[in-house]
């Protein structure tokens, strides 16, 4: 299983102590470091819509100019924008063997995790 995300990102930091604490083990890939590629991102969307990928609450996103905002529109344009600002990301994403999870949800964790 692999957790992607930011190490000081506080919703990733829950998430890896619920993982600890439920005994689960991971592969840990730090977008700061490492990046993501579009590969694994087109991987992540025959799962989940890019929509769900863009974090819109975030900081990131808000600091954004209007017009760059304006621009994301479709997979192409937020697949772009993802490699070029990896914060943007909602974040963790998880490749579980049950499926794609986007951010922390303990129900969806208990799902697909245990």
């Amino acid at each position: 299983m692999k957790i992607y995300g930011i190490k000081n990102c506080n919703t990733v930091k829950k998430a890896l102590d619920w993982l600890k604490e439920n005994q689960i083990s991971y592969d840990f890939q730090d977008f700061t470091k490492v990046g993501v590629n579009e590969v694994t991102l087109k991987s992540w969307e025959k799962e989940v819509s890019w929509e769900a990928l863009v974090n819109k609450k975030g900081t990131t996103w808000r600091s954004l100019s209007d017009d760059e905002k304006a621009a994301i529109k479709d997979e192409k344009t937020a697949n772009s924008l993802m490699q070029a600002k990896t914060s943007v990301i909602k974040r963790p994403v998880i490749e579980s063997p049950k499926g794609l999870i986007v951010g922390f949800d303990e129900k969806e964790y208990i799902e697909k995790l245990k």
